[in-house]
């Protein structure tokens, strides 16, 4: 049986715990094919990375794995930064968190309204990638 597999140019995983990194990328493998996978221990390193790809012109990610609670500059910091530039392109961000506060699902809910960006909200642990968290809805297609 042959699985058609679609290629995302870029994907950042952003988050301070090394197994849920170790997690999505293993889970990665299995339903796309990545060249450019960049990890972040935190908001800051990921978001001045991507400002350093925005300013030269390079791939921005297509996905981005955001983890809510870090050290530095968190989650959220890192939503009300990305939002305040100006960028073209389409990105998917999956909101990864093991915290059970109903306040940070309204907090999600309050971004997604105002976020120029799919939303996307991931229990840790994080069991499955799905098609969706990576806009490959047309892949079953």
């Amino acid at each position: 049986m042959c699985i058609l597999m679609k290629k995302v140019s870029c994907i950042f995983i952003v988050d301070d715990d090394p197994i849920t990194v170790f997690g999505i990328k293993k889970m990665l493998k299995s339903v796309t094919k990545c060249d450019d996978v960049q990890i972040f221990q935190n908001g800051k390193e990921a978001y001045d990375a991507l400002l350093e790809r925005h300013k030269s012109n390079k791939t921005i990610p297509d996905v981005i794995f955001l983890d809510i609670n870090m050290p530095i500059m968190d989650g959220w910091d890192f939503l009300d930064e990305l939002i305040t530039l100006d960028l073209k392109e389409h990105i998917i961000i999956n909101m990864i968190t093991s915290s059970i506060d109903p306040l940070d699902h309204q907090k999600w809910s309050n971004f997604k309204d105002r976020c120029p960006y799919i939303l996307n909200f991931k229990n840790k642990p994080i069991f499955k990638i799905e098609a969706t968290d990576l806009g490959l809805m047309d892949m079953a297609s």
